[in-house]
Formats: C-alpha cells, sequence, structure tokens
C-alpha cells in the first residue's frame, strides 16, 4: 500500500502541475513572494498544510494526513476545502442571460431562479475555454465560478464580448466578487454540520441549487455542489468572515470534517469522472467529444446562437471522432499522455488524468480513444514508461455519486 500511496502523491503531483502549466501559459513553479495567498493561509501552515504553487496562489496540497487517508475521509465523513483561489463573479442587467447564451452552451433561460449548472465557455471552433456552474440567481442576475487557472483569459473573453455587446444596446454588466472567500464543504457529515450555523432549512435544499443566507453570521452565497460526487456545498463568504466559519465547520464536526487539500481534491473527481481543465479539456476539446453533451440544453440544440454551436451541433448530430471514457488498467497506474492502444497494437489515444483510487484500491484513468473503441468492456493496452499494460474501458463515475436530490 506504501507502494500505491507514493504513486498517488506523485501522480496528482504532476497532474496538478501540468494542468496548471497548460492554463495558466507559464512555469508551475514560482518564488513565494511572486504567489498570491487567501486569506486562509496562516491557518493552513499552522494547520500542517503542506503550500504548493497552483495556478499562481500558494495553496495546500495536503496536511498531516495522507492524501489516501484525506480521500477516504472525505466519503466517509467530510471534507473542507479552500477554493478561495477560483473566481466568483456576477453579471447583472435585463439582457445578461442572452449575453451569457452567446458564450456557454447552458440553457440559462431555462433555469429556474435559485439554481444552477454545470456550463462550457465555448470557442469559435466549438472547443472548449473552461468549464462552470452557472447559476440564475434572478432573471437579471448571473452567479458563476470559472477555474484559478482560467481567470484571465476567461475575464478577458468575457470583457471583450460584453463590450460589443453594450456597444449594440445591451444591458450587462459585471462584479468580480474579490471581496469573498470560496469554501467547499463536502461528504456526508456537510448538510448536518451546515445546519448548526444557519436557521434556513437545509433539507429543502437539493443538489444545483442556490440561496443567499446567513451562516455563522455572514451574509453568504451557499450551492449544492462539489467536485468531489459527494453532497455537500460551495459558501462564498465575505473574506473578513471565511477563517471564523471555516474554525466554526471543523469545531461543530468534532473533528470528523478535516482540512483537506488540492491532492485528495484532485484524487477525488477523479473518482468521480469529473474533468480537470487543463487536462481532460482543452480549447481543442469539445463538449461533446467531452462527454458534456448532456450539459447543452435542448433548446440550445435546436436554436444554437453560441460560439462553435455549428461544429458543436455537427458532432451531436453525426457523432464526435473521439470520446472521454473511463479505463481501470494493471502495472502502475497510467498518466497523462500514456499511449492508449487497440489490441493489435494501434495508436487510438491517449489518457489525460489517471492514479491510484484510494477507495477503490486500484488504477483508475480517463482519456480520449477514436469512436468505435469507446464501448464499455473494450480491452485496451495502455503504454507507460515503454512497456503496455492491460486495461479496459469502463463506466464512469468510478465511485457512485451521493448528490442530494429530490
Amino acid at each position: 500500500m506504501r507502494g500505491g500511496l507514493w504513486q498517488l502523491g506523485q501522480s496528482i503531483t504532476r497532474r496538478l502541475a501540468q494542468a496548471d502549466k497548460k492554463t495558466i501559459g507559464r512555469r508551475c513553479f514560482a518564488s513565494d513572494a511572486d504567489l498570491k495567498k487567501t486569506v486562509l493561509y496562516d491557518f493552513h501552515v499552522v494547520n500542517g498544510g503542506k503550500m504548493v504553487p497552483f495556478a499562481g496562489w500558494s495553496m495546500p496540497i495536503q496536511y498531516k494526513d495522507s492524501i489516501m487517508d484525506s480521500t477516504v475521509n472525505c466519503r466517509e465523513n467530510g471534507s473542507l476545502f479552500d477554493v478561495s483561489h477560483m473566481c466568483g463573479l456576477s453579471l447583472k442587467g435585463k439582457d445578461t442571460i442572452p449575453f451569457l447564451e452567446k458564450l456557454v452552451v447552458a440553457d440559462v433561460a431555462g433555469l429556474a431562479p435559485g439554481t444552477g449548472s454545470l456550463t462550457v465557455f465555448t470557442n469559435e471552433k466549438g472547443g472548449a475555454i473552461d468549464d462552470s456552474v452557472v447559476t440564475k440567481v434572478t432573471d437579471d442576475h448571473i452567479y458563476l465560478v470559472v477555474n484559478a487557472g482560467c481567470r484571465d483569459k476567461d475575464l478577458a473573453h468575457i470583457e471583450e464580448h460584453m463590450k460589443s455587446f453594450k456597444s449594440k444596446g445591451g444591458d450587462v454588466s459585471w462584479h468580480i466578487h474579490d471581496e469573498r472567500s470560496l469554501l467547499a464543504l463536502q461528504g456526508p457529515l456537510a448538510a448536518p454540520v451546515l445546519q448548526y450555523l444557519t436557521k434556513d432549512d437545509l433539507s429543502k435544499m437539493y443538489f444545483g441549487e442556490f440561496r443567499v443566507l446567513d451562516i455563522n453570521g455572514a451574509p453568504c452565497f451557499l450551492t449544492r455542489t462539489g467536485y468531489t460526487g459527494e453532497d455537500g456545498f460551495e459558501i462564498s463568504v465575505p473574506s473578513e468572515n471565511a477563517l471564523d466559519l471555516a474554525k466554526a465547520l471543523l469545531e461543530k464536526s468534532e473533528g470528523k470534517i478535516r482540512l483537506t487539500g488540492l491532492g485528495a481534491r484532485d484524487s477525488l473527481r477523479l473518482e468521480a469522472g469529473l474533468c480537470l481543465y487543463g487536462n481532460d479539456m482543452e480549447q481543442h476539446t469539445t463538449p461533446v467529444e467531452a462527454g458534456l453533451t448532456w450539459a447543452i440544453g435542448k433548446r440550445r440544440r435546436a436554436e444554437g446562437g453560441f460560439l462553435g454551436a455549428e461544429v458543436i451541433l455537427k458532432q451531436i448530430e453525426e457523432g464526435p471522432k473521439i470520446r472521454r471514457v473511463g479505463f481501470f488498467s494493471s502495472g502502475p497506474p497510467p498518466r497523462s499522455h500514456s499511449e492508449i492502444q487497440d489490441s493489435n497494437g494501434q495508436n487510438i489515444g491517449e489518457i489525460t488524468s489517471g492514479g491510484f483510487s484510494p477507495c477503490l484500491k486500484k488504477n483508475i484513468a480517463m482519456g480520449y480513444v477514436k469512436t468505435g473503441n469507446h464501448k464499455t468492456g473494450t480491452n485496451v493496452k495502455i503504454v507507460i514508461r515503454g512497456k503496455s499494460y492491460d486495461g479496459v474501458v469502463t463506466k464512469m463515475p468510478f465511485v457512485p455519486t451521493k448528490y442530494y436530490k429530490p
């Protein structure tokens, strides 16, 4: 098991570094002076956080627990993540929805107020600029969160299109929530522990829903969502209240919910079959190829109207040439860019994320293969350091999700 744990830590560190380099287009490792720090930085250090550079921020990759133990504890009890490096923003104005629908594939107009969905920002060729959770607060207020490594390019992209839209009379403005911090509370104890700190009845708040409410005495944006496959919440809290809230959540859990770093967050999302932008999705990957056709609203498929719609709608109709699939494999854990071959030794694709699953105690991976080789049960070979190992295409998520739904 020590070998598996070492491989897990190494593969996660490599994967996060690769995603960081790809998404921000610069060296992953910078001097400490160059790195931004969240308001919880000192709290992480005091609690044994091992700080590493990620997307221009100094973030904890793990604490005193191993990545293996932290991953399992999230699924058995719960985890508290500082994800304040991610970028929350609000779009407001009577034309907010038609503006945003030019940039994303979601049926934003069709969302009920107080609900949200995963979506993808696309470019003119149908490729993914970033994935994001978009929430309709009201018909003229949209709240969304974009990835830290994509922040600069996402904001530049939105701003460019906003200027054009407004020059034609469109009513939309934005506010970037740099005054707030973002905490992710995940796992089976997330709801009962959070309930201690708010008067709102969380049993009536389901997966994908959003509320503005007081938590621990602070005005928060609460979304029932996450990046682990577990039930949980993302809490946008005024930065001056973030430390008190983090301490209160840990205290109310009586030690069962633990501070958890980027390492376990990555293994949790991989077990849940969720994409890491920069690895499993990039500017040349379409939502259809990435297995996110379900995120393209029915009305959007009929009407189009978003960047790259012609390419994407053609793929929906005719099928994509490559598809993202999951794998189990033997030998060492697959790495990003490991070659995938068919039984005759012909190249059919490559791995984009892989590692040793702390919960399943075996290798898992995801990657892209040529259509025709994507069916569950298809036997493949995965090449790692020049040697071929047996693999098999399997359904994702690898670990069943536990989202709280009615």
